[in-house]
């Protein structure tokens, strides 16, 4: 039995029918239903009472420091077997952390979340001594905006290094600055460490503390997957990490760069890694001034027998249609990219139209396709319709916030009307058309219910 609401006004009356249910629910999902600190004392004695409970999910209510301590001691029951548990943005602090040692040594307990909480340095090491429990078990852990200083990052290596078993770790958007970072690689190199994902998006990294970061990536075969976003590393420090992921000991699947400072001259150390690493899977490159130039020789890279990868996002990178004639070339012969981001760039018909001559191939493998706030028009909506009849890969495509109208739209959907399109979401937000064309939507969204259509 679950009981999953979101978005939902709890009345006193609504609040005192659904608590019997809470007694004996595996899952609970109240998310944003304005539950306060006075209803979480009943909620906690209906938590006393449920053995089955595996996972309880409260994010964004005003449960405030009195209605996390109520929750958390209701987990400390002994026969508590919840396996997730989510606090976000529950507006606790570090005076209700008092409570979390003893929940984080159930040993059930593997995947916890406390982001946008002000949790401080004091409440980061209150938390800390429960991940240094000998029965602590947790693999997941995410303290995303949480207020977090680089004085965190000493209490959080010492748990890397004693922690076999944490797989993911989430710091994004704290101020750890470099010093902090340093802190977390030295915890990181050690051999007991087995993290898998590591997100330092927003965390004031820049290019000075790249070797140490280098380090951990050279050395850590463990680490899946990195999170680097929104940090100035530039070009010197994007390279050190490139020389890094090269090591034959580096296994890294996904790689974030998203606003890191980045230009063309990344992309050959880029171009380089994507030739010779087998097992990158995802590069986000995402709000990187690399213009055309620079993608043309990513494009060479992704040519290479040796790529492996299936996602690349170039969102908002200064790319013009001058890119498309490369991307058309590697898509031609590339059978492995599943997804292909390129949002954001002013591509305009006729790059669109050039996209199009690839997708429009048999064996075209791209399955998601993102051309939001490309400048296109109606103009190449018939050769994109032409690609819903054909492409047999496709299934998510993106045409947000461009400036077709009722003569575009009315092409796509005559295709998507029919039977051999295999599209199974179409996104057209910020779209203008008249009623006759959202009748024909309506319609539509009727006669193929499998297909999402969101506007």
């Amino acid at each position: 039995m679950n009981v999953d609401l979101q978005c939902e006004q709890l009345s006193d009356a609504r609040w005192a029918e659904l608590l019997p249910s809470l007694r004996q629910a595996s899952v609970i999902r109240l998310d944003d239903c304005s539950l306060t600190a006075a209803k979480c004392e009943a909620l906690g004695a209906s938590l006393l009472a449920n053995a089955a409970l595996t996972e309880l999910i409260l994010r964004n209510n005003e449960l405030g420091d009195a209605g996390v301590r109520h929750v958390l001691r209701a987990l400390q029951g002994p026969h508590c077997a919840i396996r997730k548990l989510s606090l976000q943005n529950c507006c606790f602090t570090e005076a209700a952390c008092t409570e979390l040692p003893a929940v984080l040594r159930s040993p059930a307990l593997s995947d916890l979340q406390l982001s946008d909480n002000p949790l401080g340095d004091a409440g980061l090491n209150l938390l800390c001594q429960g991940l240094l429990d000998p029965k602590c078990r947790l693999e997941t852990l995410q303290l995303e905006y949480c207020e977090l200083s680089p004085t965190s990052c000493e209490a959080l290596a010492t748990v890397l290094r004693t922690s076999p078993v944490l797989k993911e770790l989430t710091v994004s958007n704290n101020e750890l600055g470099e010093d902090g970072v340093r802190a977390l690689c030295r915890g990181l190199l050690d051999p007991r460490c087995n993290l898998q994902t590591l997100k330092l998006e927003g965390c004031g990294v820049t290019g000075a503390c790249c070797r140490e970061l280098s380090s951990v990536v050279r050395h850590k075969e463990s680490l899946r997957e990195l999170c680097l976003g929104e940090n100035k590393l530039g070009d010197a420090g994007a390279a050190q990490l490139c020389q890094a992921v090269l090591s034959p000991s580096c296994q890294l699947r996904a790689l974030w760069l998203w606003e890191c400072d980045l230009s063309a001259e990344s992309c050959g150390p880029l171009s380089q890694v994507l030739k010779a690493k087998e097992s990158l899977k995802e590069l986000c490159l995402v709000g990187n001034e690399l213009g055309d130039a620079g993608v043309e020789v990513l494009c060479q890279g992704l040519l290479d027998p040796n790529c492996k990868l299936e996602s690349l996002w170039v969102r908002t990178c200064g790319l013009t249609g001058g890119c498309c004639g490369p991307l058309v070339s590697m898509l031609s012969k590339n059978k492995r990219l599943r997804e292909l981001q390129l949002s954001g760039n002013p591509l305009e018909d006729t790059g669109a139209q050039q996209l199009c001559q690839a997708l429009l191939l048999p064996d075209c493998p791209i399955q998601t396709l993102l051309l939001g706030n490309c400048e296109l028009s109606d103009a190449c909506c018939a050769t994109l319709a032409s690609v819903l009849l054909v492409n047999r890969s496709l299934k998510e495509l993106d045409l947000s916030n461009n400036i077709m109208g009722d003569p575009g739209i009315k092409q796509l959907v005559a295709s998507l009307k029919q039977p051999d399109c295999r599209l199974e979401q179409i996104v057209l937000y910020d779209i203008y058309w008249t009623d006759e064309v959202e009748d024909e939507l309506r319609a539509l969204k009727e006669s193929k219910p499998a297909l999402r259509i969101v506007s």
